[in-house]
């Protein structure tokens, strides 16, 4: 299955099974490539957040305009901060940000639950490393990849680029299927 990919200067479209990481600054403004990328040519989403409450994925998905109603939201942060948790059918809890299993368990569990074209967004990898740490974060990242070459679905995944360091950055970079960079001054350049 083919997805179109809808962020300029990237290739038209990806093949399912493919994931992208979205490198940025860490000042970046991401969330226009992010539901860009969520709302074209997709039948249900799925939005993995570590970085963001639900309540936030929420607000910045109506702003943005991205159909809700096709949108499930992973709130990693809530439970952990101790926040009020409204569980419904689009949004679901995981106990922290580092509890990667059940973040793997969880993405497993939309994929296999919903038909057609799937999309995946996770924000960010950076926050399960400073949570979890990037070994972890790898052995996470490599089972999401899987499971989204099982269902051909497609992902992107954030990275903020000047948290890391360059060792750090390269190993992520070597585990995914193509690479979409984000400059500071807005421009996008992409390697598939």
């Amino acid at each position: 299955m083919e997805y179109s990919l809808a962020i300029e200067n990237t290739p038209e479209s990806i093949p399912g099974g493919t994931g992208v990481l979205l490198l940025h600054p860490s000042t970046g403004e991401t969330d226009r490539l992010d539901t860009d990328f969520l709302s074209t040519d997709t039948d249900h989403l799925l939005v993995v957040s570590t970085r963001t409450t639900a309540r936030e994925v929420e607000q910045k998905l109506e702003y943005y305009e991205v159909d809700e109603d096709r949108a499930t939201i992973l709130d990693t942060l809530s439970v952990e901060r101790g926040y009020t948790r409204r569980k419904s059918d689009n949004v679901q809890y995981v106990s922290a940000p580092d509890d990667w299993a059940a973040i793997v368990s969880q993405t497993e569990q939309f994929l296999a639950d919903h038909e057609g074209k799937r999309r995946v967004t996770f924000d960010s990898v950076t926050e399960l490393i400073y949570y979890a740490d990037e070994d972890q974060a790898v052995e996470a990242l490599g089972q999401l990849l899987d499971l989204l070459a099982e269902y051909d679905a497609v992902g992107l995944f954030h990275l903020a680029r000047g948290v890391h360091d360059d060792e750090t950055v390269d190993r992520f970079r070597d585990i995914f299927d193509g690479v979409v960079e984000l400059d500071e001054d807005g421009s996008i350049t992409s390697q598939f």
